[in-house]
């Protein structure tokens, strides 16, 4: 064999190594550490407005072993436990070397009440599910938590959007349940203003469409696909990148077509229900009863929660460990989506854990 073949066959041989060396680390990054799913079954659950379903099922998701540190994560409205598995935050987050490595702590990512794969209208009750709220949602999470998994403390809860409403109610309804949260795209303080106005709008547009029939349509009504894309544009993105990608009344007028060309497959009941859930979130005067350690993080450009209005500042001046990180508007950021980017804030999220650990 010439010297060249030599040289060919040992660099085909390395390169196998490598690729075999490799491949694991990919599955591993597809599929996450030890995940599985499953569906826990809440008997005679109580809603908030007084009625009652006999089977509430809330489907869930875990990364991890159970014996291990656990850490619950909360979805945004529209979204399921599953979507917080993407590269921009799952991959971030939960691979392991990240903040949240997988094979260090026990995630849960649970489907919020009328969401992904838990009981939700489109099940078969359309209209006449019970018209759930946040509270309900955080109830049925620590039902989960506590008599699904038996988990009598988590170590962090985080969320983003409506799961960060959701863990400003965690925090406040079962104030020593948790070490630490972080809430993210969220301002603990009453839903209203341009927010609420906004949402309700869109769900009486929805209700106005006379296919809507009160919500026992035999199709779905086609104002939703409308307004689902107003609400969306109108409400997420950030103007930086809006401005990049829309640059010129040519470019807008392409975009806004290719955008209302695709059709939206979400059920327009589940979608108002989802929406309506944040009608009552005001956890203001419980604010006093926070025991963990919040990290809560926001973007300068979020259209649902702008920082000029005080709130933020207003509501944390009383909690007793509070940091609040605000990220400043750039052509990386994306509004109120911006907090989906692990990128962007996870450096804060590691020094805040480093931080509680070492004052344990």
């Amino acid at each position: 064999m010439n010297i060249g073949k030599k040289v060919m066959v040992n660099f085909k041989k390395k390169l196998c190594i490598v690729i075999l060396l490799i491949i694991p680390s990919l599955g591993y990054c597809l599929d996450f550490n030890n995940k599985n799913e499953a569906n826990y079954i809440i008997n005679n659950f109580k809603f908030n407005d007084g009625s009652t379903m006999s089977n509430l099922s809330i489907h869930y998701i875990t990364l991890g072993n159970p014996k291990n540190k656990p850490i619950l994560v909360l979805h945004g409205t529209t979204g399921n436990g599953a979507s917080m598995l993407n590269g921009s935050f799952g991959h971030a987050l939960f691979d392991k070397g990240m903040p949240l490595d997988a094979e260090k702590y026990f995630i849960i990512l649970p489907d919020a009440i009328g969401t992904g794969q838990s009981s939700k209208p489109s099940d078969g009750m359309k209209s006449d599910f019970p018209h759930y709220d946040y509270t309900d949602m955080v109830n049925a999470q620590y039902q989960l938590v506590k008599n699904g998994l038996g988990i009598d403390h988590l170590e962090l809860i985080i969320g983003n959007s409506m799961g960060g409403m959701n863990t400003w109610n965690w925090v406040t309804m079962y104030p020593d349940f948790m070490t630490a949260a972080v809430p993210m795209a969220a301002t603990p303080a009453p839903m209203s203003s341009r927010n609420w106005i906004m949402r309700k709008m869109v769900i009486n547009a929805i209700k106005d469409d006379p296919d809507w029939k009160n919500g026992f349509y035999d199709k779905q009504p086609e104002k939703f696909q409308t307004v689902y894309n107003y609400y969306n544009i109108a409400t997420n993105g950030g103007d930086i990148a809006w401005q990049n990608k829309a640059y010129s009344t040519a470019k807008t007028e392409e975009l806004l077509a290719s955008t209302l060309k695709e059709r939206i497959t979400m059920d327009t009941n589940d979608f108002l229900f989802q929406w309506d859930a944040a009608r009552n979130f005001d956890p203001t005067k419980d604010l006093i009863k926070i025991k963990a350690h919040i990290l809560a993080i926001n973007s300068e450009d979020d259209e649902r929660n702008p920082p000029t209005t005080g709130l933020m500042e207003k509501a944390i001046k009383n909690i007793p460990h509070v940091k609040y990180v605000l990220i400043p508007a750039s052509i990386k950021t994306s509004g109120h989506s911006t907090t989906m980017t692990a990128n962007l804030w996870k450096h804060h999220l590691t020094s805040f854990l480093k931080e509680i650990e070492d004052n344990k």
